[in-house]
């Protein structure tokens, strides 16, 4: 009976070390994140050159072909959004980060706070500026709303996260089996022990006195 409880207990712990183990396995919100807005992101920098691929920038001149237009720096419509030839590189830039980093949960959390700083600038830059920043990505409102989502975005997926990564909880999981396997067999020979004493002592306790006697005689 004892023994049937302790399997059941075994079995117990070995299903809930493996329910852990599958949900330690899982994406966190960072990489999640990572892997999604990267890919996004390589997309949209990709296509964007079919919209503008010229790389203007302040100091370029009126009349140039898909250049500025009344002194400033202007680029061309691709999904609601103002787009030029470094508006695309730093969409690729940006989706090739990310993407490098959503395998594994430590460098997805870091990617994904330090892509949210740096947007949350970017964002603050064009709410000041309004039409470019930094003098070579042109802009529009719809870019700094999308920054500004993507920013909030990216901070948030990371204060949700776990920055441990698989292996390190599988060497957790592996040392508290061990020293479970171990204890547990130090009690079962316990248990044999006191078994088999009193076994013993209940085999004394049956033996006539008689036969003691004739024993001794022999």
């Amino acid at each position: 009976m004892s023994t049937g409880a302790t399997s059941l207990k075994s079995s117990g712990r070995g299903r809930s070390g493996s329910t852990d183990r599958d949900r330690d396995r899982g994406f966190t919100p960072a990489q999640w994140f990572c892997l999604l807005a990267g890919a996004t992101l390589l997309l949209v920098g990709l296509l964007g050159f079919i919209a503008d691929a010229s790389f203007d920038v302040a100091g370029s001149g009126d009349g140039e072909s898909r250049g500025n237009a009344d002194g400033q720096l202007q680029g061309d419509g691709f999904l609601g959004f103002e787009v030029n030839g470094w508006h695309n590189v730093v969409h690729i830039l940006s989706g090739l980060l990310l993407l490098s980093a959503f395998r594994k949960r430590k460098s997805a959390k870091t990617i994904a706070l330090v892509f949210g700083v740096l947007y949350a600038i970017v964002t603050l830059i064009g709410l000041i500026d309004g039409n470019d920043i930094l003098g070579f990505m042109p802009i529009n409102p719809a870019d700094n709303i999308l920054h500004l989502v993507l920013s909030a975005a990216a901070i948030l997926a990371a204060l949700a996260s776990r920055a441990d990564d698989d292996h390190d909880h599988g060497r957790v999981h592996r040392a508290t089996e061990t020293t479970t396997t171990t204890r547990g067999t130090v009690t079962d020979r316990r248990v044999v022990t006191d078994e088999r004493a009193a076994a013993g002592e209940r085999a004394g306790e049956r033996l006539p006195p008689r036969d003691l006697n004739r024993t001794d005689g022999r």
